[in-house]
């Protein structure tokens, strides 16, 4: 399975989403994991209903379980990880799964995406 993980802030569209993913050079993925508190976002929604993609929510313990390859210190201070994409493509899979794609910022600086692949939870 391979995961796209996506941070984002609430000002993000949808635009912002799929310049993240398209940053990722992956053209394929199976689903689509965020934090629990931004799953519901309606621009998150929309994307991915656009991408015919299932939501996996990510609760915090999760994604603070998780090792991440990048680090933001405003993240960290933030959310408890240093890639809240990165956390939540992991955090989704079993624990053997593997980053494949680091974190990746949108042009406009809304949107991150991070790529993961492994066995589903």
């Amino acid at each position: 399975m391979i995961v796209a993980g996506f941070g984002f802030r609430a000002s993000a569209t949808e635009d912002s989403l799929r310049d993240a993913l398209a940053l990722t050079a992956v053209a394929n993925v199976d689903a689509i994991a965020t934090p629990a508190d931004k799953a519901q976002s309606i621009t998150l929604q929309a994307f991915a209903k656009a991408h015919n993609l299932p939501v996996l929510e990510i609760d915090t313990s999760a994604m603070q379980a998780v090792e991440t390859q990048t680090q933001s210190a405003k993240v960290h201070e933030k959310r408890g990880t240093g890639s809240v994409a990165e956390a939540c493509a992991l955090a989704a899979l079993i624990d053997n799964a593997k980053l494949t794609t680091p974190r990746v910022v949108s042009a406009d600086r809304l949107a991150t995406c991070a790529i993961a692949q492994g066995e589903p939870k």
